[in-house]
């Protein structure tokens, strides 16, 4: 292989750009040229892409253009990303197929969440001039086959560190938050955070809980929490996001039930886009390096339509060099992906079985 092109889609989130740095010195080490597609598949179906490797002069070997080391560390992404519509259409697919091959690129590694393994997935059978390689990367970590993805560490910790602010004005002022965490249907972030965060409660959708249920919950957690005995001086609840009665209607509803008798107060707090920002990371860079090395070697043996994941429980995918990275059939990654958000996936499962146990002990 002599070129291949690399491309960020969907939801940013931080350790693209480190994957993408990682790919690219992979690559010219291997003496692979490497392209960058501006924008996602929208850039790809518009040609916008760029050389990310350079010459060093007076010698054969490749290097990374000094815009892709410069910006490692950062969040988002240098290359853009977008959510493509136009790519659900076959025509547009196969310009797309077009354009690859016109910019002389044999392979592609796709980095993002589930709509961009589902799009890689749809291109690879299409294009079969072109292998197609993903790397997982979604806050929400709610990609089947991989237990984490890049930007989920980062998120807990930006999560994590917010929760401790809050508590802190919580505790001076004796009050209750209701704390917003992105991850659309997921409430992976929601439930991993809640036990760093000291949080007296979290809302998850996986429980399909009705609004009233969860009303009621969190009327008798702040009851209970700020009875005379207890001697608490905050109630933090985790609240996710794809929980579907707002936290602001939350504790609109908490408080009508509360009527005043309790003397404190209620607030809604949600963190939105914060969570999503920032450098990544020790964790993160280092998952990036790891399938990012994964992916090229997948290209090179000849490896399409997968999938390099992290640290997998799965059963069935390919093993690699690194014992913590396995490569699986993005049909695999996608079904599985889909059982995680509909609540039948064995993961799925034990995350709601976890979180009954400990529900009573978060609110001592």
């Amino acid at each position: 292989m002599k070129r291949f092109a690399v491309l960020t889609s969907g939801g940013d989130a931080p350790g693209m750009n480190a994957a993408i740095l990682a790919v690219v010195k992979v690559a010219a080490f291997r003496g692979i040229e490497v392209l960058g597609v501006r924008r996602g598949y929208d850039g790809l179906l518009d040609g916008d892409l760029r050389l990310l490797t350079r010459e060093v002069s007076g010698t054969s070997r490749l290097a990374p253009l000094s815009e892709v080391e410069d910006n490692a560390n950062d969040g988002g992404t240098i290359l853009g990303s977008s959510r493509c519509q136009r790519f659900f259409d076959p025509e547009h697919r196969k310009h797309a197929c077009r354009q690859l091959m016109d910019h002389g690129a044999e392979g592609l590694i796709a980095i993002g969440g589930n709509g961009t393994m589902a799009g890689a997935h749809t291109l690879a059978p299409e294009c079969p001039q072109v292998t197609v390689v993903g790397i997982p990367a979604s806050i929400d970590n709610d990609i089947g086959a991989t237990a984490s993805a890049l930007g989920v560490d980062t998120a807990l910790n930006t999560i994590i560190e917010a929760c401790d602010r809050i508590s802190d004005t919580a505790r001076s002022h004796r009050r209750a938050f209701i704390v917003e965490v992105m991850g659309r249907r997921s409430g992976y972030l929601a439930v991993a955070s809640a036990a760093a965060a000291a949080a007296d409660a979290v809302l998850l959708p996986e429980e399909n809980r009705t609004d009233e249920e969860i009303i009621s919950s969190v009327e008798n957690i702040i009851r209970d929490s700020f009875a005379t005995d207890r001697q608490k001086s905050r109630v933090l609840i985790i609240k996710a996001e794809g929980v579907t009665i707002s936290a602001t209607n939350l504790v609109d509803a908490v408080d009508d039930r509360l009527e005043g008798n309790l003397d404190i107060d209620l607030r809604a707090t949600v963190l939105g886009h914060v969570v999503r920002g920032g450098r990544p990371t020790y964790h993160d860079r280092m998952i990036a390096g790891r399938l990012a090395l994964g992916a090229v070697n997948a290209l090179a043996d000849g490896a399409d339509d997968c999938m390099v994941t992290w640290n997998t429980t799965t059963l069935g995918g390919d093993s690699t060099d690194d014992p913590r990275v396995h490569r699986f059939p993005l049909e695999t990654v996608i079904a599985e992906g889909k059982a995680l958000l509909d609540g039948s996936s064995d993961v799925t499962q034990r995350r709601i079985s976890r979180m009954k146990t400990v529900q009573g002990v978060l609110a001592l």
